[in-house]
């Protein structure tokens, strides 16, 4: 039966069509918003089936069906590390689905665009901002994968509760429409602004910020109010800062000045 499993896990995370989610609470968000999970395994199906009936009682029948237990020391070598939890799981990508929601139109919630992001924390808090705030999705460009497993793990597996892909910066017009607003520290203070429902909210690196490609495609371009010589903003605190402004006009009509 562990022999099984271990091959079926192994045969799964060789397709580039998963995706880890790394931990109990992971899982708990992809079960929640329509992951396809492929497999999912625990170290200890007491303890796990014990933080489900705490923790997510709504899932608990669920996971007592899709968990399989197996030796501590066989999980770990099918994990980069180890989540406390001592729970993961497999999950279907969903990046084309991502691409098609962000699409839509109209679209009542911006998307947050992440301007060729470094840190994979810094990715998943964002795409948790994004799911709680209820953003349309996180659209990322450059070389870092936003469904890379720390990416996942950051966000603690809420990329199911939003969109989230990759796309390459000359190609982000056509596919996710809709006024570009770069956050520089040249544009116009974000307490003056009415940010439209349709928005792309552009945010670059803390040390460089937006490129200079995605500033000459901007509309406008927005800055964050800061106490002088404080040079930047974590980035997850800049998006949560953008989002939160937007969520206090939600519904509201028109974008602009006051």
């Amino acid at each position: 039966m562990t022999g099984d499993v271990v091959r079926q896990w192994r045969a799964a995370a060789a397709d580039d069509g998963a995706v880890l989610l790394d931990g109990f609470h992971a899982l708990k968000h992809a079960l929640r918003f329509g992951a396809r999970v492929r497999i999912a395994a625990t170290a200890s199906r007491t303890d796990a089936l014990v933080l489900a009936r705490e923790l997510a009682p709504d899932l608990a029948a669920r996971l007592d069906a899709l968990l399989v237990e197996l030796p501590d020391r066989q999980l770990r070598e099918l994990v980069p590390r180890r989540h406390p939890t001592g729970v993961a799981a497999l999950a279907d990508r969903a990046d084309a689905a991502a691409v098609r929601a962000a699409r839509r139109a109209p679209r009542t919630a911006p998307v947050v665009v992440l301007d060729n992001p470094r840190n994979l924390g810094n990715v998943g808090a964002v795409v948790r901002l994004a799911a709680g705030m209820a953003a349309t999705g996180v659209v990322t460009t450059g070389d870092t994968d936003p469904w890379h497993p720390g990416a996942v793990r950051g966000a603690a597996g809420l990329h199911y509760a939003t969109a989230v892909a990759r796309l390459p910066l000359d190609g982000l017009p056509a596919a996710v429409p809709g006024p570009l607003y770069a956050l520089d520290p040249d544009g116009e203070d974000l307490r003056t602004l009415r940010l439209p429902d349709d928005a792309l909210l552009a945010f670059g690196s803390e040390r460089h910020g937006i490129s200079p490609a995605l500033r000459a495609r901007a509309d406008r371009l927005v800055s964050l109010p800061m106490r002088p010589l404080v040079s930047s903003y974590n980035l997850a605190t800049s998006v949560a800062m953008a989002l939160y402004h937007w969520s206090r006009d939600a519904g509201r009509a028109g974008p602009g000045p006051r």
